[in-house]
């Protein structure tokens, strides 16, 4: 972990009008959810899977990972700076880890409050502990795999909305035996396992899907870290 790194991201994250797209999100998920539990306050069962999982999990979850994975190398990559870090006497994966880690941390105290707040407005602190634990752990995995599509990809934003919509939106939800490469059932697993109650249901065991949300962040990590070596091998042969 660079402290000094990790500031400049942060920094540059912050500093963004995207960060104010990524309170937008989950001010909506709280906002519906708020909406529905005052309209419909004995109907959770029927609003809860839609809202919490469709929502919160299919949708605001990916989409601020998306957004943070991305940027945190991703701008640096588009305006040349990257070119300067890599120039300093420092290991790649050490690089790689600080952005990660300032990814992750973005992203869950932007998404994991809101997940909280949906959850008890829904079905009281248990269930609100439990999104907040489930979407804590899909943030790590989603974020490792979207830092590694910033280096993998010329358009990672680009493919990481075709991901997030067509594979973790449409084809998990409707092909058999595709949840176990899905993250976003990774935290609903996990969510469901903890909250013991109707309103998410998790199609894969928490076991399960724990050990591949770890395969999944640490894999992701790790490709992460050789393309960055690659990068640099291009710079200097270019």
């Amino acid at each position: 972990m660079n402290a000094t790194i990790a500031r400049i991201t942060a920094r540059g994250l912050l500093g963004r009008r995207r960060f104010l797209v990524l309170l937008l999100l989950p001010l909506v998920l709280v906002g519906i959810t708020a909406l529905v539990r005052t309209t419909a306050p004995d109907h959770a069962a029927e609003w809860g899977p839609t809202v919490l999982g469709g929502l919160g999990f299919g949708a605001v979850l990916p989409l601020v990972a998306l957004i943070v994975g991305t940027g945190v190398l991703g701008s640096e990559i588009d305006d040349g700076t990257l070119a300067h870090i890599l120039a300093k006497p420092l290991p790649r994966w050490e690089i790689v880890l600080t952005k990660l880690v300032v990814a992750v941390v973005t992203t869950v105290a932007v998404v994991v409050p809101a997940m909280f707040v949906a959850g008890t407005l829904a079905d009281g602190l248990r269930q609100g502990a439990a999104l907040a634990v489930g979407s804590t752990v899909a943030s790590v995995a989603y974020c490792g795999i979207f830092v590694a599509m910033s280096l993998l990809s010329t358009r990672p934003v680009l493919v990481g909305l075709a991901y997030v919509l067509l594979w973790e939106g449409m084809l998990t939800g409707f092909i058999s035996g595709t949840a176990v490469l899905s993250v976003t059932q990774y935290g609903i697993a996990i969510a469901d396992s903890i909250g013991g109650t109707d309103l998410i249901t998790g199609r894969l065991n928490v076991a399960v899907a724990a050990v591949l949300a770890a395969v999944a962040a640490v894999g992701a990590t790790v490709l992460a870290i050789d393309r960055l070596k690659s990068y640099r091998l291009a710079g200097e042969t270019g």
